[in-house]
């Protein structure tokens, strides 16, 4: 193991945040609907979570923000010759950590195996990895368990941590989100990404200055050199405050408030695409969760019946404002398989629901409850609400229950729904990563965010296969029939594609991030 340095801790408080009150040029006070769960890497395969730690850590891989994989602390990888099975990556040379360590080959080690432990919630993303282990101080080889063709893709969340570090503060182990668990990795952070950490308190403020040791402050702007991440969950009070000036950057523009805010001088609002959709899940166990008892949903028709009772060009029109595309699949036209025809989604019909319902033996109905974060997607809540309301049309009585995301993901990971609302944006860019995740068995390595108890062994064995299959015809006629397969039995209920509309201080040039990562790095000031 190599030296190990002076660790300064980093004090999680307030005393340090009164410093950022006095907004200048190079400060960024950036608002959004919901905070971080954890400052742990490792702890939590969350967007918002994920995208406040990479302020501050760094995997091997990014995705730039036109989508495209850049290096970052690794500047090349391949597959080692004769070795379909290894992938070598050479590291950065030169890179330290926030507190004056250097990063090497074994904090790579160390990183993955964290990351591939049973209490990790990354390591679905990285399930077909076999081993990590180094080659030099700054070249690591990855075996995966057979030939894997998109394993960079993978890697792009898995954040790097200081071995001796995390060691030094008894934070092996990743920190336990669901059960309440504090740890010290969980609030603070030592890291070779551009932004140090300042202050921490969790869902009120993040303070974060630039790191002026980086290694990339020649690569890209970095002209940021304060930022004040302050979650607000009320959308009117933080447009108020955006167009107050007590904002400058403001990622999740309510839909009803764009316009609004264009018309603001000093504003200016950025729209795309988002590598996201938005849908349903349902238990398809015979048992229902909640009050026990037989499950309606355990059969395809009542499912099949829920779908065509929600008229999702009605949301995208009247909640979202024309600000969704309405969908079929949970697959965002960014991923590799996804098509016109597998994204077609069924007209409302809800004589033809009713029917479906009383060929399932449940004519007059059932009452199911209906779990909704409120402030993760956008408007997330009305969607819940509107959803309620067409379900009752065809006799389903869904009673909504709205909670924070902190309360609502532990509670869905927990198997403790029978119908709730999920949005999955897809950081690979291809297939594998959803059904990996929503599809598969839930194992310890698979299947981790697959909370509809939905079990398929061939669909199992086909998900394990593409991940090896390097014969990209034959990979890409498996996840068609993948997509076939799941599309027929309706696990999930398909809403929308998500839609982005940042609002910033027009003095910023900023590019929306497809995956709705604000990579504050890139953002330049005029």
């Amino acid at each position: 193991m190599k030296q190990a340095f002076l660790r300064r801790t980093l004090l999680v408080g307030t005393a340090l945040a009164l410093l950022s009150t006095a907004a200048s040029a190079e400060t960024l006070r950036w608002g959004l609907a919901g905070d971080a769960m954890t400052l742990d890497p490792h702890a939590q395969n969350e967007g918002v979570t994920i995208m406040l730690q990479s302020q501050m850590m760094e995997p091997l891989v990014s995705r730039a923000p036109t989508g495209e994989l850049e290096p970052t602390l690794a500047t090349a990888w391949r597959v080692k010759e004769g070795e379909p099975n290894v992938w070598v990556f050479d590291l950065r040379e030169g890179v330290t950590f926030h507190d004056g360590a250097t990063f090497d080959s074994e904090d790579v080690v160390f990183s993955f195996a964290r990351a591939m432990s049973p209490q990790s919630q990354m390591r679905g993303l990285i399930a077909s990895v076999e081993e990590v282990r180094a080659t030099g101080p700054h070249q690591v080889e990855i075996v995966t368990k057979g030939p894997n063709p998109i394993l960079p893709t993978a890697l792009v969340s898995i954040l790097m941590m200081d071995e001796d570090w995390v060691r030094a503060n008894d934070a092996v182990t990743p920190q336990d989100v669901a059960a309440g668990e504090v740890t010290f990795a969980a609030v603070n952070v030592n890291g070779t990404g551009p932004y140090r950490l300042v202050s921490r308190e969790l869902d009120t403020r993040t303070v974060m200055r630039r790191n002026d040791d980086y290694w990339g402050l020649e690569t890209f702007p970095v002209d940021v050199e304060e930022i004040v991440f302050t979650p607000v969950a009320n959308p009117a009070t933080r447009v108020a405050a955006l167009i107050s000036g007590e904002l400058d950057f403001v990622q999740d523009v309510p839909v009803q408030d764009i316009e609004r805010v264009r018309q603001v001088p000093g504003l200016t609002v950025a729209t795309g695409a988002e590598n996201r959709s938005v849908f349903f899940g349902v238990n398809v166990a015979d048992t229902l969760e909640r009050g026990g008892g037989e499950n309606p949903m355990a059969d395809v028709r009542v499912r099949r019946a829920m779908s065509m009772a929600i008229d999702r060009e009605a949301i995208q029109r009247v909640v979202m404002r024309g600000q969704s595309l309405p969908a079929g699949v949970i697959m965002p036209a960014f991923v590799s398989g996804w098509s016109e025809a597998l994204n077609a989604y069924p007209a409302p019909d809800r004589e033809a629901a009713k029917a479906l319902l009383a060929e399932a033996g449940w004519p007059d109905g059932f009452e199911v409850q209906l779990d909704c974060p409120n402030d993760r997607y956008i408007n997330d809540e009305a969607i819940c609400q509107g959803v309620v309301g067409m379900l009752a049309q065809i006799g389903v009585e869904a009673r909504l229950q709205a909670m924070p995301k902190s309360q609502f993901f532990p509670m869905v990971n927990g198997l403790e729904s029978d119908f709730y609302m999920l949005g999955w944006g897809v950081p690979s860019y291809d297939s594998e990563y959803i059904f990996n995740f929503l599809y598969h068995t839930r194992t310890e390595a698979y299947g981790s965010w697959n909370n509809t108890r939905y079990s398929n062994p061939e669909l199992d064995a086909m998900i394990q296969g593409i991940a090896q299959e390097i014969d990209i015809a034959k990979r890409d006629g498996m996840i068609a029939d993948m997509w076939e397969m799941v599309k027929e039995d309706v696990v999930y209920i398909p809403i929308h594609h998500q839609v982005l509309n940042w609002a910033i201080k027009d003095n910023y040039e900023i590019d929306v991030d497809p995956d709705n990562q604000a990579r504050i790095k890139y953002f330049a000031v005029n």
